[in-house]
């Protein structure tokens, strides 16, 4: 026993530690390698106009920050999911809030709304999507049973897309369209520190929301007569945690595109640190997550020059075959 409690303590420093190590490795590379690290941020916060203080302070520090503060919400919102739906193949995806934020994105992007907003319209839209989409799968689903609300993000993710279809059918030019694909896509390229500054309110609500419900998924993980007899409001506080999840996931969505996967094979990396326990994987699954979608940033960058290969791609490329696995080692425990 007090050997599983040391290790369990150290679980979270030795997560920071590799979160540290990918970060330094991500702010190294880039199309100037001769750049150093150091130096740029030096130069970058003292406010110095080199070479280097341009390329880490506008270029690849934005770049870096914002795959950890992504990957990070990702991996949050589908830890708090996961654990709310008792259901390990529940992610963001399932409940609608990605087709919902993407939408609501790529309405303003495409139909030019609120141009007095500037960057800010996206994000706005975003988050009103993903809440949009979220409220309407609760009030479809009429209830907190995890098949129920599965279904019924289902189908409220369903319409969501057929939107977002339309209003790609219905672009006004081919360059028009072109440019909002790659963008649903998902990158964190090319994004500066605006982006940054309206993802991360967000990341920061979002994840106090849902660190403050952690004993409701704790007493979830026993079942909801027992969370009810403890007496938790198990009605109220899922809300609270889809709440936490919608900004989290819209406020991502908005500012990087889709980014598949994180949500959920993040969790299935960090149960096992964290002994199965949901209301322990908070911390762990954002951790991981921002580590995750900082290293395939990496990865994209490392490839050979060219037309840049899409994070969100890269991480649904290995994302799909981990689900695969996921479902033939679960298919067992299903019969």
């Amino acid at each position: 026993m007090a050997g599983t409690h040391v290790t369990s303590r150290a679980i979270l420093p030795g997560l920071v530690l590799v979160l540290l190590a990918v970060t330094a490795c991500a702010l190294a590379v880039g199309a100037s390698p001769a750049t150093p690290v150091a130096e740029g941020l030096r130069d970058w916060l003292a406010g110095r106009t080199t070479a280097a203080a341009l390329v880490m302070g506008e270029i690849r520090l934005p770049r870096v920050l914002l795959a950890l503060a992504v990957g990070a919400s990702l991996g949050l919102a589908g830890a708090a999911l996961q654990g709310l739906l008792r259901n390990p193949l529940a992610d963001p995806g399932l409940t609608g809030a990605s087709q919902g934020a993407a939408l609501g994105a790529a309405s303003v992007f495409y139909f030019d709304l609120f141009p007095q907003l500037g960057v800010l319209a996206p994000a706005l839209a975003g988050l009103v999507g993903a809440g949009v989409t979220l409220c309407a799968m609760l009030a479809l689903a009429g209830s907190s049973r995890a098949d129920v609300v599965i279904l019924a993000g289902l189908a409220v993710s369903t319409v969501a897309g057929a939107a977002l279809a339309t209003v790609l059918n219905f672009s006004p030019n081919p360059f028009a369209m072109q440019e909002l694909v790659f963008w649903l896509l998902g990158s964190v390229a090319d994004r500066g520190m605006p982006y940054l500054a309206l993802l991360f309110p967000a990341l920061c609500l979002g994840g106090v929301i849902l660190w403050r419900q952690r004993r409701l998924l704790a007493a979830l993980g026993l079942g909801e007569a027992v969370a009810e007899s403890m007496g938790l409001d198990c009605r109220r506080g899922s809300r609270w945690i889809i709440l936490g999840a919608a900004l989290l996931v819209g406020a991502s969505v908005s500012v990087a595109g889709n980014i598949g996967f994180v949500g959920l094979m993040v969790p299935h990396l960090a149960r096992p640190l964290v002994s199965n326990r949901p209301e322990r994987l908070l911390l762990p699954s954002a951790l991981i997550g921002a580590t995750l979608v900082a290293a395939a940033d990496t990865g994209v960058r490392l490839l050979p020059p060219g037309r840049e290969l899409k994070v969100g791609i890269l991480t649904s490329l290995v994302g799909a075959p981990f689900f695969i696995w996921f479902v033939w080692k679960e298919r067992g425990q299903w019969r």
